[in-house]
């Protein structure tokens, strides 16, 4: 089988692990999918995550975070823009999840940032993902 958006297939196996309750998960890597981990990371949705060689391209193993009871940091993670439809906003139009509380990821000519960064550098770019 061939998979033609790893980005995706990060965000559906995050949103998996949280619901399974994993301490960890394992992905492929891309230049996309570190900077989709560096922005969760940042942002406190992931602990940390190490980029691991196997003679190809190589995987990323995230490790998740959750609360002091258990409960999961992730609430929802959802893909916007597809391989089939790109999804483009300016700074300004960037939408704001949870009215503040939930981030948007977005891909920039500056690297892959936060609607927050987005916002005080006053640049826009393609809306990747929404993280609450």
């Amino acid at each position: 089988m061939s998979l033609q958006d790893t980005t995706s297939d990060l965000l559906t196996r995050v949103r998996n692990a949280v619901r399974n309750r994993a301490p960890k998960v394992r992905c492929l890597n891309n230049k996309l999918n570190r900077g989709v981990c560096d922005v969760l990371r940042d942002e406190g949705y992931i602990e940390s995550y190490d980029v691991v060689e196997d003679g190809r391209q190589g995987l990323i193993d995230v490790s998740l975070r959750y609360g002091s009871r258990g409960e999961p940091v992730i609430t929802r993670i959802d893909r916007v823009s597809r391989p089939g439809r790109r999804v483009y906003r300016g700074a300004s139009d960037l939408p704001r999840p949870l009215a503040g509380l939930g981030i948007c990821i977005v891909s920039t000519s500056r690297g892959v940032l936060s609607d927050r960064i987005c916002r005080e550098q006053k640049v826009g770019g393609e809306l990747v993902a929404i993280v609450q």
